[in-house]
């Protein structure tokens, strides 16, 4: 198979996720870029995006409207100081709104100066050192909201919620090899628990439990996990924390062997472009009567916002065990920022809500980020790529935002 119909599987992928989880959006815009970006990548999947010509026509849009002086200078002078999470996945929109900020005369600090795991974020947001990130996911990450500073006050206090980005597309559960579970009939994880033959397949070191990849220390999901497996009583499973994409190499080594794996893992991502649902790994119902809710089970600071209620359950049979509930209620993606930049800064503060990029559009430079050098370069690059391709929209983000201020 050759590398354009292997990417453009791999993008049909994410379309099916995105739009499972977005079932209820009432943008008909999104089918369609859908199915305009994947025409364009089975056709152009190796074709830089600087070879794009749209010159003509934004010479034509835009030649009797120009806008650009009104917006250019309202960040002139003002320093802003943002970061990102330490899981690849958020890279994109961080830069993206790195550069849009910029666009609008702000200084800002690249995102990759200041990359944090949730604990260190929050707690920089809310003691002023960083003004804000891209990369929250709600409601799991209002645990850290609950953290206490040294002053008595509360994290919560200090930082606020932003409207926009990505509302309701944060799919997350755990896949299991497709062939082995066919083959054992496995439909739930409460069989790895209850079935001793089950169990043993994913025991590895032979000490009883069921081994499951889970997430990276401090990532938060880590410990939603292990508060999962304490509500639900699974005495014989335990959840492997390490580097996320030392397991995830992992998993993907035993899925194309054909051996026993269960690994959480989220869109939008390109990793469900290695592990795709409905060819090489299914998504694993958790439990299908239950849901863990805000009881806390191990009594974690800020536990209660564990719940994942109602969970999900959009999945068919061809990408889902059945019946299918994955036990995880789909993410709010959201920016968090700092009150005081906020308050500081009203402009931004209008901006920010406004700020809604296509989450397929996202998931396709997912794709093209995994399959680049990895550097913070092409980072740059794919974000200023997205934004030169949709100035129109940006354009209208800052107009807008510059109106309400005005």
């Amino acid at each position: 198979m050759n590398k354009s119909m292997k990417l453009l599987i791999a993008l049909l992928a994410v379309f099916g996720l995105v739009a499972a989880a977005c079932g209820d959006d009432d943008d008909s815009s999104t089918d369609a870029g859908a199915s305009d970006a994947a025409e364009e990548s089975s056709s152009e999947a190796d074709e830089d995006h600087s070879d794009e010509d749209h010159s003509d026509e934004d010479d034509h849009d835009h030649s009797d409207e120009d806008h650009s002086d009104d917006v250019s200078s309202i960040g002139a002078g003002v320093n802003v100081t943002m970061g990102r999470a330490n899981w690849a996945s958020g890279y994109i929109q961080a830069e993206i709104y790195k550069q849009v900020l910029e666009q609008a005369g702000y200084t800002v600090a690249s995102p990759s100066l200041l990359e944090l795991d949730p604990s260190a974020g929050y707690l920089a947001m809310a003691e002023g050192s960083m003004d804000f990130w891209t990369n929250s996911w709600y409601p799991g990450h209002l645990s850290w909201h609950a953290a206490e500073l040294t002053d008595g006050s509360l994290v919560a206090d200090h930082v606020s919620i932003v409207d926009g980005l990505f509302a309701g597309a944060g799919v997350q559960g755990f896949l299991i090899t497709k062939s082995v579970a066919e083959e054992y009939g496995i439909t739930s994880m409460q069989q790895m628990n209850d079935d001793p033959e089950i169990n043993a397949l994913f025991d590895t070191d032979g000490n009883g439990k069921a081994e499951i990849f889970g997430c990276q220390e401090s990532w938060t999901c880590d410990n939603i996990i292990s508060a999962q497996i304490t509500y639900y009583g699974w005495d014989n499973i335990e959840q492997t924390i390490a580097g996320y994409d030392a397991m995830f190499a992992q998993a993907t080594d035993l899925v194309a062997a054909g051996e026993p794996m269960a690994i959480y893992t989220w869109t939008p991502s390109a990793y469900v472009t290695s592990l795709i649902p409905g060819d090489n790994v299914l998504w694993l119902t958790m439990n299908e009567t239950d849901i863990i809710d805000d009881s806390n089970p191990n009594g974690d600071d800020g536990g209660e916002f564990y719940t994942q209620l109602p969970g999900f359950d959009g999945f068919g049979a061809d990408f889902c065990t059945q019946p299918c509930q994955l036990g995880w209620k789909p993410a709010d993606i959201q920016v968090t920022a700092s009150n005081d930049f906020l308050a500081a800064n009203p402009f931004i503060e209008a901006l920010f809500p406004l700020m809604r990029p296509s989450v397929i559009d996202i998931s396709i430079l997912q794709v093209e980020q995994s399959n680049g050098d990895g550097s913070e370069a092409e980072v740059e690059s794919i974000a200023a790529g997205w934004i030169a391709d949709n100035q129109d929209l940006v354009s209208s983000w800052l107009e807008e935002a510059a109106a309400a201020v005005s």
